[in-house]
């Protein structure tokens, strides 16, 4: 496979909607779209717009991730937000994960923009990594390791299996926490559109404390679901249904 290859069910996701609504759909680190079509095709069946961006470097191949970083990801967000907003009245934005994290960043650097009505969190990974991990992940690196074991298909439900590479890209790992989290963990407050956010109780990979903190420091109106069933990849697990009914009842809220 090359690097431009995209696996199989990992490609992006566009649909002309027939409402005056969009949503932008925001997968994880080291997965990729298949990990919220559920919800990206709920929301098209909706009559929402859609725009599912595939970050760069996911989807492929390990090797190819390596090469990217916090900027190459953001970047692609803001280009998709910038897509559907050329056909949409008003955005919502939904996020999983480090798609969590981009959906907040983009509600911080699209704050002044009217047509942001709103944003979804699932899981979202809100603030750094702490000092002991940092110090841990950079003796790793220091030691001469490039990749950690993987973090996918955290879901409680033995039948489906998250698409996601089998390794964490070390150097990678510490740009979302250098330079994604660190600069926006403490502007919640800033937030001023509704969000929502949807956290497991049992997540191994991004602890809910995360979810915590964006709830007790957000700076608009806050919605908070607990989601007793599900892992981290909540959108695949027990509970994507509920994820479902609550983004679709959030959107026409905040969009009507």
């Amino acid at each position: 496979m090359s690097q431009t290859d995209v696996m199989p069910g990992c490609e992006p996701f566009t649909h002309e909607g027939s409402s005056t609504a969009g949503v932008l759909v925001i997968h994880g680190f080291t997965g990729n779209p298949s990990s919220m079509t559920y919800q990206a095709q709920a929301f098209a069946d909706a009559g929402y717009h859609v725009e599912q961006p595939r970050l760069p470097g996911h989807g492929t191949t390990l090797e190819d991730m390596m090469t990217t970083d916090w900027t190459d990801w953001s970047g692609e967000a803001a280009a998709a937000y910038d897509r559907l907003a050329e056909r949409a009245e008003q955005v919502v934005v939904i996020g999983l994960s480090m798609g969590g994290t981009l959906t907040l960043w983009t509600g911080l650097e699209r704050q002044a923009d009217p047509k942001l009505k709103g944003l979804i969190c699932v899981n979202a990974a809100t603030a750094p990594q702490g000092e002991d991990v940092i110090a841990m992940i950079q003796e790793m690196m220091d030691e001469g390791n490039d990749v950690m074991p993987g973090i996918g298909s955290d879901i409680a439900d033995p039948d489906v299996t998250e698409i996601a590479y089998e390794g964490t890209p070390l150097k990678q790992l510490m740009s979302l926490s250098n330079d994604g989290l660190a600069p926006i963990t403490g502007r919640y407050g800033e937030l001023k559109v509704p969000v929502l956010i949807l956290s497991s109780t049992d997540d191994h990979v991004v602890p809910p404390e995360n979810s915590a903190h964006l709830r007790d420091t957000a700076g608009g109106e806050v919605e908070f679901v607990t989601l007793e069933r599900s892992y981290h990849v909540a959108t695949q697990d027990y509970d994507r249904d509920l994820i479902n009914q609550r983004s679709l009842a959030f959107i026409e809220r905040v969009t009507s």
